[in-house]
């Protein structure tokens, strides 16, 4: 399954509703980082087909109400939606295995 594409209008219904816990990656495509991160969360999205969990990017540029709602200062950034609620969040690089780590925690 690929990343689900997060958007103000979409982010209640596929996140918040969600019966599986989300990994949302607010990033923006001016951010370097971001970029890096890019393949790793596409990796993340194949490794993970079949699992009970969603990974989903949030665009902050075109998502900017959820980013604010959400306080998101710096990207990337990561939270894992569990429930309505965020179960984890982590900023920055991370290696695929780190990423791997935290949602087979929340899984």
């Amino acid at each position: 399954m690929a990343e689900v594409i997060l958007n103000d209008q979409n982010f209640e219904a596929e996140v918040l509703k969600s019966e599986v816990p989300v990994l949302v990656d607010f990033w923006a495509p001016w951010c370097g980082p971001c970029k890096m991160m890019g393949p790793i969360v596409e990796e993340i999205a194949k490794e993970f087909e079949g699992k009970p969990v969603k990974i989903a990017k949030l665009n902050v540029d075109e998502g900017t109400a959820t980013a604010e709602k959400y306080n998101v200062m710096s990207i990337p950034t990561f939270k894992i939606f569990k429930g309505g609620q965020v179960a984890d969040e982590f900023i920055g690089v991370q290696s695929k295995e780190e990423i791997a780590k935290r949602i087979e925690k929340v899984i």
